[in-house]
């Protein structure tokens, strides 16, 4: 029978949980709330949709991920990157501003949840492994110049559109005879606030005798002084009166209950989105939670994050919400702010679905800069361009995926962008196992080891060629060693012997297996016996289950020295 702690993580922690921890998590939920507000409104409005969607998007998910999730510290809800995601598929099948498109986002979210559902169920989450480090970099990269770009019609007051890099720039410069020069002076003084804040703010208050925790906490709250600033700035001097655009009207009330739309034209056109947002959120989400669970040696189990995440978004599209994820920023806040158990998530829902009901009124008066100015300043952490030259000097080939998910991202949109940087990615790997490392090995005088030729002062034998084969058979290269010993044999004449070297053979597939029986038929016309030496258990199994041992024209030995020992000398 399953034990429902496998589905239920709340059951696990919720059973030991004491007045300590609700006293932690707690205070890590109030400094949550405060940062989540003007972040859970940018984020809407990045992904194009009225700044109310963002914090009710905080409030279901993050209960759903409480109850399924294994993480302790992970907080979920919009991010930058998933924002952006959602404008850009959403974008295509409706307008902005209509109801068709909330509906859009709410069949996304759908949509994402059922997907990280069912990997999870499936226990399938090894699949966000073909997003290879150096793909998700060059993504998070492009992303990140993109969003900031995007905002800077906010902060210019000016009309702009585009998804792409070059779209967004003709579209600003065609129109920057409309810029509001009090909207930028807005825009910029938050930028460069925000910007000092987060680098100045708490050293100073340490120095004046703050402690670390309260620091910590004035310093994680510079957003929020901006959005009072400057809220009170455009109230005090009427300047929506002067062309700053505002967000208005926000409605009070707790997350409505909405439903996704199931039409077959719009879900097949969110599909692939879809799948593109769950897999990018889910790698990024269990990458910051493993992180977090490893400073105070927790685990995560990774397919129960899926189901994690899959409530989450199924819960955003039931509410009024659009996809959500786990964020790094808030993440690490409330790991650092003490939160010891996901009740710190429960917490910080109860937290936003208060100022959701008694708190929108004060936010009228908003500027749309500031909550740009909030999205840049938080992206500017995003991008990384220092890892193309970390690629360039250690890999050429995750270089050219790097290279090519930026520029492609950049240049074609963000889905065309990953989509291309992970076809490149197993094209790569595809490559790079066809031709495997194959090197010739001698004996170290004095030692019973083996190492390449070519690098080592090694004892040679012309009558016996070792090849020590460094990658798992299969279909891409079984072609490959075919040639490299016809032409190693050819080359010498007075080869009587050829051992492949197994130690790093994992996998022999059907496709190899009948290469090596080319090989061993090749090699036994020409008067050569083909040996195996080391050859792991698993593979040998496989190999006992055809005829090709009991066919080979040599023996199979159980360590190199002994083949060495065996065959050496022989004319």
């Amino acid at each position: 029978m399953t034990n429902p702690r496998r589905f239920l993580p709340i059951l696990d922690w919720g059973r030991s949980y004491d007045r300590s921890s609700f006293s932690n998590d707690m205070i890590a939920a109030v400094i949550v709330t405060i940062m989540l507000i003007p972040q859970s409104l940018a984020y809407a409005m990045l992904a194009g949709l009225p700044p109310e969607a963002g914090i009710y998007a905080s409030i279901a998910p993050i209960v759903l991920y409480a109850v399924f999730g294994t993480s302790r510290a992970l907080a979920v809800g919009p991010v930058a990157v998933v924002s952006l995601l959602t404008a850009s598929a959403i974008g295509h099948v409706a307008e902005q501003g209509t109801a068709g498109y909330a509906v859009a986002a709410l069949t996304l979210a759908f949509l994402s949840g059922g997907i990280l559902l069912l990997l999870g169920v499936l226990r399938l989450g090894f699949l966000a492994n073909f997003l290879s480090h150096p793909v998700i970099a060059g993504f998070i990269t492009a992303s990140g110049i993109l969003i900031a770009l995007s905002q800077f019609k906010h902060i210019l007051g000016i009309s702009a559109y585009g998804h792409t890099l070059p779209e967004m720039l003709w579209s600003m410069i065609a129109h920057l005879d409309q810029i509001n020069w009090i909207t930028m002076a807005v825009g910029f003084s938050a930028i460069g606030f925000l910007v000092w804040v987060r680098g100045n703010l708490k050293p100073l208050l340490r120095r004046i005798g703050i402690g670390p925790t309260l620091a910590d906490f004035l310093a994680k709250g510079g957003p929020v002084v901006a959005v009072v600033a400057s809220t009170l700035a455009v109230w005090s001097f009427d300047l929506e009166g002067l062309g700053v655009q505002i967000v208005g009207a926000v409605p009070q009330s707790l997350p409505p209950l909405t439903l996704p739309s199931f039409a077959p034209d719009l879900v097949g056109a969110l599909l692939v989105p879809a799948l593109l947002i769950s897999v990018i959120g889910f790698v990024e989400s269990v990458s910051v939670a493993q992180t977090l669970a490893a400073k105070k040696r927790q685990r995560i189990d990774p397919d129960q994050e899926l189901i994690g995440l899959g409530a989450a978004n199924l819960g955003a599209a039931f509410t009024g919400g659009f996809p959500v994820t786990g964020g790094f920023s808030r993440s690490v806040v409330n790991f650092d702010a003490g939160a010891a158990t996901p009740a710190a998530g429960i917490y910080t829902a109860m937290g936003l679905a208060v100022a959701a009901v008694s708190l929108t009124p004060l936010i009228y008066y908003l500027p749309n800069a500031t909550l740009a100015a909030t999205i840049i300043v938080a992206v500017l952490s995003l991008v990384d361009l220092s890892i193309l030259k970390k690629t360039w000097g250690y890999s050429r080939a995750d270089f050219t995926a790097v290279a090519a998910t930026i520029l492609l991202t950049l240049g074609l949109g963000v889905e065309i962008g990953v989509g291309a940087g992970v076809a490149i990615s197993v094209l790569l790997h595809l490559y790079k196992t066809s031709r495997p490392h194959v090197a010739e090995v001698g004996l170290v005088p004095g030692t019973q080891h083996f190492r390449n030729i070519h690098r080592h002062e090694v004892e040679i034998d012309p009558s016996l060629v070792t090849l020590r084969v460094d990658e798992s058979l299969y279909f891409v290269n079984a072609r490959f060693l075919e040639d490299l010993i016809q032409s190693r044999v050819a080359t010498g004449s007075a080869v009587k012997n050829v051992v492949l070297l197994f130690s790093a053979v994992n996998e022999v597939d059907y496709s190899a297996l009948e290469s090596l029986e080319a090989i061993n038929a090749r090699l036994g016309d020409m008067g050569v016996g083909l040996h195996l030496s080391e050859v792991k258990g698993p593979v040998m199994d496989r190999l006992n289950r055809s005829h090709v041992i009991e066919q080979l024209n040599g023996e199979v030995f159980l360590s190199q020295f002994d083949a060495w020992h065996a065959l050496k000398g022989q004319s």
